[in-house]
């Protein structure tokens, strides 16, 4: 893999879909009571290399932190698929021998930064008058979220 390989007009988001959306909101839920949110995100690819498509799985789960008793806590899971045509893959990712594929940084890192923004602009459409409607994912460094993907 060499320098500067990364073309962002030969990726394309070729098909998309949201597996899971889920909202809970009990029924005597205060949301002047929300003090703050908890989230946790995964992060997946998975790779067709003759096919030149790289598919990214996607979740998040969103809980509300109250101030004061709630009876129960709000909560939001979502999972969304991406799949991605990459017209120049060859040059960017290594398939080793023992099946391993080394994905070059910048085609990781640009995957993750589209998944990741992608799926926040949805968030906030989705969560738009509901009790998560105050909930943004925050900007994160897109290789934060490769290496968490990893573990």
């Amino acid at each position: 893999m060499s320098a500067n390989i990364l073309h962002p007009e030969k990726i394309e988001i070729v098909d998309f879909k949201i597996i899971k959306a889920q909202i809970n909101s009990p029924f005597d839920f205060e949301n002047e009571k929300i003090a703050a949110h908890t989230f946790n995100v995964d992060f997946e690819l998975g790779f067709n290399l003759s096919d030149k498509l790289i598919k990214a799985d996607f979740s998040v789960n969103v809980e509300t932190k109250s101030n004061e008793d709630n009876t129960e806590e709000a909560t939001g899971n979502f999972s969304f698929v991406y799949v991605f045509y990459v017209d120049n893959i060859e040059e960017l990712t290594i398939l080793e021998n023992d099946k391993t594929i080394t994905v070059d940084p910048a085609l990781g890192n640009a995957l993750a930064s589209i998944t990741y923004s992608t799926s926040r602009g949805i968030l906030m459409t989705r969560f738009q008058g509901t009790v998560l409607s105050d909930f943004i994912l925050p900007v994160i460094n897109p290789n934060d979220l490769i290496k968490k993907g990893r573990k």
